[in-house]
């Protein structure tokens, strides 16, 4: 089994279409082998199944994806969870545990009149809602930018001028906000970060950091918002009356949800706040607006 995952900045990347890299896990006897990040360069929507099938992968974990994706993946075999968001490595344990919905699972099945606008953005949102198996994850409406992609994810900017730019390279990294709690570290894995450095596969604080390390070299950097998934967008919070969204009033705030668009796209958000008329929703990637603090340890530049 050959798993991919839409990757940049250590997390699962929120537009298949777009997605700068995927991680590829190989696994044997349900447990992971190897991991590697393979860029996607040039390629783009219509191409990236094939760029999938030639890799390998049966499996795809995505953020949002469109509808005429979903069909080229169909067709070339490969299996769909999408709706993902966070760790890409916590996501495919959650598949190998059999916990992670497919999109068959999580899609909607209602959806309201066309055309019917829930006041998000001006664009027209059909929202419908479907619980699946009793978790409390499954649940979606929806929301897209104008191109029909996602807009909540965030685009690494690259490392610029540095002497490990452009170069693939290997890290190991321990993440941890300003109150010191950890919230990643490849170290717990006993595996370093490949990526290519500058390539925007991480947030620009870190490749910046990277760009001119020596190998066995360790630094450590701080970084605001705006070097790691950027400044939380107001914007992005919304708020669609219950009736439009049967089920909903069983939400409680704090908790992650799927929003599904009229296009298909499953876009993580999460609840922020739940009236007896009101449902408001959070559409920031989970990190934005945090500062963040990085131990990283340049193990190895493999392009010399």
């Amino acid at each position: 089994m050959k798993i991919a995952v839409t990757f940049e900045n250590g997390q699962i990347f929120q537009h298949f279409g777009r997605t700068p890299a995927f991680k590829l896990y190989d696994v044997e006897d349900g447990a992971v082998k190897s991991t590697k990040v393979v860029p996607t360069g040039e390629t783009g929507h219509g191409a990236l199944a094939g760029l999938l099938a030639e890799l390998g992968a049966d499996t795809l974990i995505c953020g949002g994806i469109g509808g005429g994706a979903q069909a080229a993946l169909e067709q070339a075999g490969i299996r769909l969870f999408a709706g993902a968001q966070g760790d890409p490595d916590a996501a495919v344990e959650q598949l190998l545990a059999g916990t992670l919905p497919e999109i068959g699972e999580a899609n909607c099945d209602h959806h309201h009149e066309e055309g019917h606008d829930c006041g998000h953005h001006d664009d027209d949102h059909c929202c419908g809602h479907h619980e699946e198996g009793g978790h409390d994850d499954d649940h979606c409406c929806g929301h897209h930018d104008e191109e029909g992609g996602c807009c909540c994810g965030h685009h690494g900017q690259g490392a610029g001028a540095g002497k490990n730019t452009g170069k693939k390279v290997r890290t190991h990294y321990r993440g941890t906000f300003n109150d010191g709690t950890e919230f990643d570290s490849s170290y717990d894995r006993g595996e370093p970060l490949e990526f290519i450095c500058g390539a925007g596969m991480m947030i620009p604080g870190f490749d910046k950091a990277v760009a001119d390390m020596e190998v066995g070299e360790t630094v450590q950097v701080h970084l605001m918002p705006e070097e790691a998934y950027g400044p939380a967008d107001p914007d992005a919070v919304f708020s669609l009356p219950l009736a439009q969204l049967p089920g909903a009033e069983a939400l409680t705030a704090g908790q992650r949800v799927v929003l599904q668009n009229a296009y298909g796209q499953p876009i993580p958000v999460k609840v922020v706040a739940l009236d007896d008329t009101t449902i408001t929703f959070d559409a920031n990637h989970e990190m934005a607006g945090k500062e963040l603090n990085f131990t990283i340890e340049l193990v190895e530049v493999l392009d010399r």
